[in-house]
């Protein structure tokens, strides 16, 4: 590297963390975040830097402008990257290290991310760099090639979708963590009088095992029989957190070889969402 190019990377470590915080606000994922960071480096990389004026607010256009683009993505809810964490009894945030947090401060939560997901991405994007990151509007305007006056619309819009959304529900973790071992149990010993008191009688299952082969399952009949056949899988599962959700892994020679994600409530399973696909849990750690 010349010595350009080695202040250049300096500058953009400098501001990576403020960057992959943006990103993870807009995309709700800190693994599609450095994805997103990533490929702003990329852009840099390719870019005549002498010609940026102002290089900080050049990446947040870029960052977000990839993000915005992610979430406009029909494919991006199937195929993004789940973040797979081991088990804790407490909620934790994926957005970096304690620098981070404190500067964002009560701005960030689990809960506001789940309500942002009601927004459309330009309110997403216009809610976010301007009323959590302070952005002017003119900028946030120059991000999704609007007026600045149409960019403070769609906040204004986006803060009362907000204010009018219901918080959240989020079950407290030990209980989520009784319905895990419950169903591992069950699992594990074919007890299918055991998964239908685990599972809403109007459960969904939806599972990808990649390569476009997809399957949904309606009823808990219907995922109780299924998941009676997975005793093998089930005695390497351990519990974790899928993107701040209550999950299995199934992990065999220390390798993710499947993850499910639950969606919990009153102490049933109404959701299970699965992954099985090779190509993508390659990449996934525990």
């Amino acid at each position: 590297m010349t010595e350009d190019d080695e202040r250049l990377a300096a500058r953009f470590e400098g501001a990576r963390p403020r960057l992959r915080a943006i990103a993870t606000q807009l995309l709700g994922s800190a693994a599609d975040a450095d994805d997103a960071v990533q490929e702003a480096w990329l852009r840099l990389r390719r870019t005549d830097v002498a010609a940026i004026d102002n290089l900080d607010a050049w990446l947040t256009t870029v960052v977000s402008r990839v993000c915005l683009d992610q979430l406009k993505s029909a494919r991006r809810t199937r195929e993004r990257s789940w973040e797979v964490l081991p088990w804790q009894d407490e909620p934790v945030s994926d957005l970096g290290d304690p620098a981070e947090l404190a500067a964002l401060g009560d701005r960030v939560s689990v809960a506001l991310l789940v309500v942002l997901e009601t927004l459309s991405p330009a309110e997403r994007l216009a809610f976010v760099l301007h009323d959590v990151f302070g952005l002017p509007f003119e900028e946030v305007a120059g991000v999704l090639d609007r007026s600045p006056d149409a960019a403070r619309q769609l906040a204004s819009r986006a803060r009362r979708r907000l204010r009018e959304a219901p918080p959240p529900a989020r079950p407290a973790r030990r209980e989520q963590r009784g319905v895990l071992d419950a169903w591992l149990r069950a699992v594990q010993e074919g007890d299918l009088s055991a998964l239908l008191a685990l599972l809403d009688d109007g459960a969904v299952l939806h599972a990808d095992y990649g390569r476009g082969r997809l399957q949904t399952l309606v009823g808990a009949a219907a995922i109780a029989e299924q998941a009676t056949l997975a005793a093998r899988l089930a005695q390497t599962s351990v519990p974790v957190l899928i993107d701040g959700r209550p999950g299995v892994a199934a992990v065999v020679d220390g390798r993710v070889v499947s993850v499910m994600a639950f969606d919990i409530a009153a102490g049933r399973i109404r959701a299970l969402d699965v992954l099985f696909d090779p190509a993508r849990l390659a990449h996934t750690r525990l």
